[in-house]
């Protein structure tokens, strides 16, 4: 099973899976249970498949959303992973530039509220993903 994340040196591969039409989030094999645990809290989906070896985990957008929901959810996670110190890489065909700024704002209005630790803003991705293939 290709894995996006091992092969890229990432914390999340955010791409659609070649052949369908679903979006895949990928993480590095033995990534560490908060990570998983983050990308179920904003709202990804988890798989497990096991191999003889550690247990293939990734998680995908839910299938019954819409094409757009998808994309939206996918890019609004973006935010709240680098915010947690993850490194991100997401393909431009399911980045949303809208839907990202809309997460930065949303992060920023939680972070000046009173009571709430005060977080650096979060960036857009450091480098535009290109399209890849996956197996």
């Amino acid at each position: 099973m290709a894995n996006l994340a091992d092969e890229y040196g990432t914390d999340v591969e955010i791409y659609i899976k070649a052949l369908t039409t679903t979006i895949h989030a990928d993480t590095p094999t033995g990534a560490p249970a908060r990570l998983h645990d983050l990308l179920e809290q904003l709202g990804l989906e988890r798989h497990e498949y096991p191999t003889g070896g550690p247990i293939y985990i990734w998680h995908t957008v839910p299938e019954h959303l819409g094409t757009d929901e998808q994309k939206h959810l996918a890019t609004r996670a973006i935010p709240a992973l680098l915010l947690a110190g993850y490194e991100v890489n997401c393909t431009p065909d399911v980045f949303d530039e809208a839907a990202y700024r809309q997460a930065v704002q949303d992060i920023r209005t939680r972070a000046a509220r009173p009571g709430v630790q005060h977080a650096a803003p979060a960036s857009s991705p450091s480098r535009p993903a290109p399209t890849r293939h996956t197996p």
